[in-house]
């Protein structure tokens, strides 16, 4: 639930609408599929690493044992540095999300008590955690199958007082596929995005009761759900709006009456339908910010115990939360929120960085199990020793590092093509950062690639 929680979000409530108007109907359905089919592709990978050697900071550690220590830095100060902004940002949506129902009242004051509802959910234990995610989890769940459900009656004419609406939308205009190949790049930057948060699960097996049976089934169970829910929901909502729908286009939280899960809500006579969705997307605010906390704080630990920052961060307390670490990252999310307070210009480039931050973190994932795999074989063990293996390797880390790349380099072609070097800065900044990690511990400390012969596997 953790895994299927953490990819079902704004990017699906909100923004998928605007895959579909990029790619058209046809070609949306293409890029999340083969999103979803990458993203199998790192968690398996990641399921094979985390059952033999459960970490709790699993893929930062993994690239610091398979890689290179200076690769696990890099990843580990990116993820936890981009995850404090993505908590900050989840706090300042709370505010948004909540003045649909209050307008007259200051957003930062249920930002600070979302703040707080987290902090004591993460602090009591890592048990609380879980149970909390569960039923946020479950809840976004069971909006999305309420939601296929209705739209499917809606396109079969049962419901909302209309004809059926068949596949008509399919062939509307330029539809399937609207503008050719770059549509389909395109959406996958939507699509990459919406399914960003998966790799929780390998965090959270360091701290799992029985991770080699529970990670790998997660992975497996989580794939088939996600890609079920995901492209289903697509399909629905290119069957009832065209893709030359201008609301379609908006992602943003503000434009709740918008969403394409309210306005087929509202096209099936739905009453309260921007109400409820509200509701839903408050739910998978606080979910995520829930558990990017979480995260963050366990990949600091993770990152103390590799010798990378401060010892004090290893402290654990009796109720076994790292608690220095979890202290010191919701200080830091809670002041990075603060800051578009006093420093507006500067708040706002630092959510710029944060853009492209979990493709890097994917990349990571691919090259780690790719270089993992080939040092296990070296050094004479077989695949009946892991309690779980990846199938289809090494295609399966190589699939995924190509599209990532294909992602990242095709996040903004336009400022590109226009040579717009402020607006390639704003897009990229995360890409120098995460390259400005590496090669600082790579030089201070003399690193080197980790020879297969030698390599600790646990």
């Amino acid at each position: 639930m953790i895994a299927l929680g953490g990819t079902i979000g704004t990017g699906l409530f909100i923004a998928s609408g605007s895959a579909i108007t990029t790619a058209g109907p046809g070609g949306s359905l293409v890029a999340y599929f083969i999103m979803g089919l990458m993203v199998f592709f790192l968690m398996t990978s990641l399921a094979e690493m985390a059952t033999y050697n459960p970490r709790s900071g699993s893929f930062a550690e993994y690239a610091n044992r398979y890689v290179d220590p200076a690769l696990g830095f890099a990843m580990g100060w990116n993820y936890w540095f981009c995850g404090a902004i993505t908590v900050a940002v989840e706090l300042s949506t709370v505010g948004i999300v909540m003045n649909f129902w209050f307008p007259h009242v200051p957003g930062w004051i249920f930002s600070l008590l979302a703040f707080v509802i987290i902090f004591i959910i993460n602090y009591f234990s890592v048990r609380a955690y879980g149970e909390t995610e569960f039923w946020l989890a479950l809840l976004k769940v069971a909006a999305v199958v309420i939601f296929v459900i209705i739209g499917i009656a809606v396109i079969m004419g049962l419901i909302g007082g209309h004809h059926a609406l068949g596949f008509k939308n399919f062939t509307y205009k330029q539809a399937p596929f609207v503008n050719g190949i770059p549509g389909i790049i395109s959406a996958f930057v939507v699509s990459g995005f919406s399914f960003q948060g998966t790799e929780m699960v390998g965090i959270a097996a360091g701290e799992s009761a029985d991770p080699q049976h529970s990670v790998p089934r997660a992975i497996h169970a989580t794939f088939w759900r996600i890609l079920l829910f995901y492209v289903l929901t697509i399909f629905v909502i290119a069957c009832i709006l065209p893709y030359t729908n201008k609301n379609l286009l908006s992602s943003d939280v503000k434009d709740i009456i918008t969403s394409p899960f309210t306005l087929i809500f509202q096209y099936a006579g739905l009453r309260y339908a921007a109400g409820i969705m509200n509701f839903v997307i408050l739910i998978a605010v606080l979910s995520s910010a829930n558990s990017w906390l979480y995260a963050i704080s366990r990949i600091l630990f993770s990152q103390s115990m590799d010798g990378f920052l401060w010892k004090g961060f290893r402290a654990v307390n009796r109720r076994g939360i790292p608690i220095l670490s979890f202290l010191a990252m919701a200080a830091l999310s809670l002041a990075m929120w603060a800051l578009q307070f006093i420093g507006p210009n500067v708040y706002n480039y630092l959510i710029s960085a944060n853009s492209l931050g979990g493709f890097m973190e994917w990349l990571g994932i691919a090259i780690a199990h790719f270089r993992f795999r080939r040092g296990f074989l070296r050094q004479g063990h077989t695949l009946d020793e892991l309690d779980y293996h990846a199938s289809l390797f090494p295609f399966g880390p190589i699939f995924a590092f190509v599209l990532c790349v294909i992602v990242i380099a095709g996040q903004n072609v336009d400022a590109f093509i226009k040579l717009d070097w402020s607006n390639i800065l704003i897009t990229y900044m995360s890409v120098p950062l995460f390259i400005f990690f590496y090669f600082y511990y790579k030089l201070r400390h003399h690193t080197h690639l980790v020879p297969l012969e030698s390599m600790k596997l646990k």
